[in-house]
């Protein structure tokens, strides 16, 4: 009976040691900035502003099986030829990634951890837009899989060009 119970302790340990394991250890603003290089004359302006916003996604391992993901937006809103504000605010995290099997690995980082940290960038950038004084903009929703597979489509039409 003993022998039975070390041998479901040593499979459970085992099982243990080889389940997937994902997890966001800690989100953080990496970096924030906002420049309003035309107050306070802008502020007279009677036209409606137009806004560009550009989103960009990285990562990089930190440890075996601890990685950084982030997502970079920059919001840019002109009247006419002059910038009424400029934001670009990156968004982090840390993620424990662990007996994920390769092929699933980049899809991971590229696709479920910025999806993940994107409410965190949409909040700091509304909170920093907000502190302007000028009327609040909520970044519409991303989506990271159309991203992803853009990107890849991307570097594998370049990498012919590259051989």
């Amino acid at each position: 009976m003993a022998e039975s119970q070390d041998n479901q302790n040593a499979a459970a340990s085992t099982e243990q040691n080889t389940a997937p394991v994902f997890s966001l250890q800690r989100a953080y603003v990496k970096d924030l900035s906002l420049e309003m290089p035309n107050a306070p004359e802008i502020f007279l302006e009677q036209t409606a502003p137009t806004v560009s916003v550009e989103i960009n996604v990285g990562a990089q391992r930190l440890a075996q099986t601890v990685f950084e993901s982030s997502v970079t937006a920059t919001v840019t809103t002109r009247i006419e030829d002059k910038v009424l504000y400029l934001v670009e605010a990156t968004q982090a995290g840390i993620f424990e990634i662990n007996n994920i099997p390769n092929e699933q690995l980049d899809p991971l980082i590229g696709i479920v951890c910025p999806t993940m940290l994107y409410p965190y960038l949409r909040a700091t950038i509304a909170d920093a837009i907000n502190r302007t004084s000028l009327p609040a903009l909520h970044l519409s929703e991303v989506n990271f899989q159309a991203l992803y597979e853009q990107r890849a489509a991307e570097q594998q039409a370049q990498a012919p060009e590259q051989a």
